[in-house]
């Protein structure tokens, strides 16, 4: 090749990479596309095949380099460059006026600027350039440190991997934004999944995070999953001095930034532009929840601080969550791990929230005759939460037929073993012989809160149980890399993961193995209770009903479902059978059993904590023995009040709950630990 020729070829090459780029700005970033999809694509393929024909002459920033990458063996850890924090959240328009009578008065000025923009519902990320080049990107994780999900990220065409230069663009830049899915390619991506046989995401934000994770990026690179910055967590160089100057510059560095976002010289703004989100929700292309409401000015923002997980600064402003109607097709009933009986309705499918609905739960029998619902009545769906679907109440409709109402089965649908009532649920007794309680229980198992096997999730647990390689819990430990290959989904690399997971789970903790055995009314709290005060397995299964009922928290019921647990010769058996395939259910610690000053003790805390998260408090407080509820009673022994303790501490000071300042509580902190130490 001559030198004139390959100069021509990387001349053409930079123009290709320029033009591109300059059409994803356009598409993303000002949504101001200027070709159509094909004359784009022709692009693409003409740049595909000047680097194949000069592969040396290949950038790493090249839009062709957007390609999945081998699998990984695991997403490494990475720290952010600053906490990257949540919000909180408020739905009602009087503790949105609050929120701005407590800005006002810390700030000492009204009234406030605020910039409110979409709360995209999706995954959050760290992107991090360094001299306009992308070189790293991380998930939210704990908000210290998240997942390395880089490689996972450079095959978005949304995310630019070189920013525009800007003369003030910084060297350095840290970036937040959310990894989302359009509401279109949502859809097109669960229509393919449907046709090729394979479960489709409950909803885009599951879709969004699913995709992201993966360890092989070349399914990342398969799923069309979007960017949207909103703000600089680090940089060099001088700082925008308020939110909205912060979005414009991301926009003119070439970062996609919210489109529908405004700035606002009052409360009153605010409230009207969430009135006109909310009624566009159903018409942006993409699934958001709420407005997030911040205060404009960045030195303001460094004033007023931050707790210990969110900003004072910020709020998210949540919408009604969506109801749609339709009609009940038929009410079945669904087998959970533990026996549990639950009625679901299975709808004519609705559209909420962006999301196709085709059941609904019912939650169990008393809940169906509260709401006197029947197969063929017409009702109100609404997504709790706006994610999971539920039946609101049934619509009047003059002349509609009804038919009789509905009654639970006195046989097990699944495997026909007679049903027994506990309160307002029915159960199962088939145990293990039961094949819908096998599936539960070793999703159950498998979970993060139990024995957190990765890669045993419940296409893998069916397939399990479907094909006879698993027909009880110590199984698992049994199965081979020859005996995952065959089943879908498995090659050679994810059948040695999860057998390695699995062999890696056979040391865990007391209260890990409690909540992994699927005792009913025994969930984490309850195992760590039971681990705490027998510190043993052997200890545990030993107790008889009187003992456990000594134990403060466990009642009547619980004891009794313990006993009848640890009783059945087939569930002492696969323990013994786990321990002979080598799991190990370590002693809970000394401590655990240790210093109880607060045996007996129920606490409830309220308003905002400095010095602690209320999972830390929560967690100070049972360690020595007490309990933290959420609501106030007669049978509360102390209210800790925060800042902004509101109605809880009303009601504390009428029942006569002695009331602690912060303080105060962590003083009594101290004086309990040195009693500890001493005795």
């Amino acid at each position: 090749m001559s030198v004139s020729d390959r100069g021509q070829a990387a001349r053409r090459l930079d123009e290709l990479r320029t033009e591109i780029r300059r059409h994803d700005h356009l598409y993303y970033v000002k949504d101001r596309p200027e070709i159509s999809d094909a004359a784009y694509d022709r692009l693409f393929r003409e740049l595909q095949d000047l680097e194949s024909v000069h592969p040396d002459l290949i950038t790493p920033d090249s839009p062709t380099q957007r390609i999945g990458a081998p699998p990984l063996d695991e997403l490494k850890k990475v720290r952010h460059e600053r906490p990257m924090l949540s919000l909180d959240s408020i739905v009602d328009r009087e503790d949105v006026l609050a929120f701005d009578k407590r800005m006002k008065k810390e700030l000492e000025q009204e009234p406030i600027d605020y910039t409110v923009e979409p709360k995209f519902d999706g995954l959050s990320v760290e992107l991090v350039y360094e001299g306009g080049t992308f070189v790293r990107g991380s998930t939210r994780g704990d908000g210290t440190t998240g997942e390395d999900v880089t490689i996972n990220l450079r095959t978005m065409r949304s995310l630019p991997l070189q920013l525009l230069p800007e003369p003030s663009l910084p060297t350095h830049l840290a970036v937040r934004g959310e990894v989302y899915m359009r509401l279109p390619d949502f859809h097109a991506l669960n229509r393919r999944m449907t046709e090729r046989g394979e479960d489709a995401f409950a909803n885009p934000r599951n879709a969004a995070a699913g995709s992201l994770r993966q360890l092989d990026s070349r399914i990342t690179a398969d799923r069309p999953l979007v960017v949207t910055c909103y703000e600089i967590m680090a940089a060099s160089g001088a700082q925008p001095l308020t939110h909205g100057d912060e979005l414009e510059a991301l926009v003119r560095w070439g970062l996609p930034a919210p489109q529908q976002r405004q700035r606002c010289s009052s409360i009153e703004e605010v409230l009207n532009f969430h009135a006109q989100m909310e009624a566009q929700r159903d018409r942006l292309p993409f699934e958001i929840d709420g407005l997030v409401v911040k205060i404009d000015r960045r030195d303001q923002q460094e004033q007023l601080g931050e707790k210990s997980r969110s900003p004072r600064w910020a709020i998210a402003f949540k919408f009604t969550p969506r109801k749609e109607i339709t009609q009940i097709q038929d009410i079945v009933v669904s087998v959970g791990r533990t026996g549990t009986l639950t009625p679901l309705a299975l709808l004519t499918p609705v559209e909420v929230g962006g999301v196709t609905i085709s059941r609904a739960t019912l939650h169990n029998a008393d809940e169906v005759a509260r709401k006197d619902v029947r197969v063929g009545d017409t009702v109100k769906v609404e997504r709790a939460g706006d994610v999971i679907p539920a039946i609101a109440e049934r619509v009047m409709v003059a002349g509609e037929p009804r038919r009789e109402p509905f009654r639970m089965p006195d046989h097990c649908p699944v495997c026909g073993a007679t049903v027994a009532r506990e309160g307002a649920y029915y159960y199962c007794t088939g145990q293990a012989a039961c094949r819908a309680q096998l599936t539960g229980a070793l999703e159950h198992f498998a979970a993060k809160s139990a024995l957190n096997i990765e890669g045993l999730g419940k296409k893998t647990v069916v397939q399990l149980v479907e094909q006879g390689l698993v027909k009880d819990l110590a199984d698992l430990y049994t199965l081979t890399t020859e005996q995952l290959l065959p089943l879908e989904g498995f090659a050679d690399r994810s059948a040695s993961l999860l057998i390695k997971a699995i062999e890696q789970s056979k040391q865990v903790s007391l209260d890990r193995f409690l909540m992994g055995l699927g005792i009913r009314q025994v969930g984490r709290h309850i195992a760590q209770v039971l681990a705490r005060r027998f510190r043993t397995l052997d200890a545990v299964m030993a107790a008889d009903r009187g003992q456990l009922e000594s134990v403060h928290e466990i009642g009547p019921e619980i004891a009794a479902s313990l006993e009848s647990f640890f009783r059945e010769a087939h569930n002492r058996e696969v323990i013994a059978r786990l321990r002979r395939l080598g799991l190990v259910v370590a002693e809970a610690p000394e401590g655990a059993t240790g210093h109880r000053a607060f045996e007996g003790k129920t606490f409830v805390f309220t308003g905002g904590l400095q010095g602690y998260s209320r999972n830390e408090a929560k967690r100070r407080v049972e360690a020595l023995g007490g309990r933290a509820a959420s609501s106030v009673s007669k049978q509360t022994d102390y209210v800790v009040a925060g800042t902004d303790a509101g109605t809880t501490l009303d009601r504390a000071t009428t029942l006569g709950v002695t009331i602690l300042t912060e303080e105060q509580f962590t003083a009594l902190l101290s004086e309990q630990a040195d009693a500890g130490r001493a005795t």
